[in-house]
């Protein structure tokens, strides 16, 4: 259980800023969790236009709103 929001917070923050990014290891992470996903049955999808219907009308919608309030 978190106690100190505030204390996680500024921890995460100076990690993020002093962590260097490490490329290879970020693709090698990518490349397990691809790896993963196909062991599991989710990757290849079966039919890759699956629910684009669902999607598009989402976008349509989120299109639609003004920007402006």
């Amino acid at each position: 259980m978190i106690k100190n929001r505030k204390e996680l917070q500024k921890f995460e923050d100076e990690l993020v800023q002093t962590e260097k990014v490490n490329i290879s290891k970020n693709f090698r992470i990518v490349d397990a969790m691809y790896k993963e996903a196909v062991l599991l049955g989710v990757f290849p999808l079966k039919d890759a236009l699956s629910g684009i219907e669902i999607d598009i009308k989402i976008a349509k919608v989120i299109n639609s709103v003004s920007k402006t309030p």
